[in-house]
């Protein structure tokens, strides 16, 4: 035992086309873009929360504002940000620390993924 073996952790990130296409649809291509640039600023700045409330270990509002993610990251298709999310509260909810350092990690890494393969989409010009 000793060799140490670094586990690279990696997802597919996918977005939901068929989601952001019924946005643009029912927006139309400014209301739409408008929508997902305030999204992503919020769904930025509330994983930042989660990590600064993680390392204060205020679960309390930790699990608020994973909940918020829940419903920001749905409404633009980043489902499995969204479930990862619904994870984290669970964690919270079993008083699992382990389980909430971990799902709360592989939040925040699919989080940056999904917010880094939006703004890279062509079709979203800022």
């Amino acid at each position: 035992m000793s060799e140490i073996i670094p586990i690279r952790m990696s997802e597919q990130i996918q977005l939901d086309q068929v989601r952001l296409g019924a946005l643009y649809a029912q927006l139309g291509e400014t209301g739409a873009e408008s929508v997902v640039c305030r999204a992503m600023e919020e769904l930025a700045a509330r994983m930042a929360q989660c990590d600064t409330l993680w390392r204060a270990r205020n679960r309390t509002q930790l699990r608020k504002n994973a909940r918020s993610l829940i419903a920001i990251a749905d409404q633009i298709g980043m489902h499995r940000l969204a479930q990862v999310a619904a994870d984290v509260t669970t964690s919270i909810d079993a008083e699992d620390e382990v389980a909430v350092a971990a799902t709360l990690s592989r939040m925040l890494r699919i989080g940056e993924r999904s917010l880094s393969a939006i703004w890279s989409m062509e079709d979203l010009s800022i």
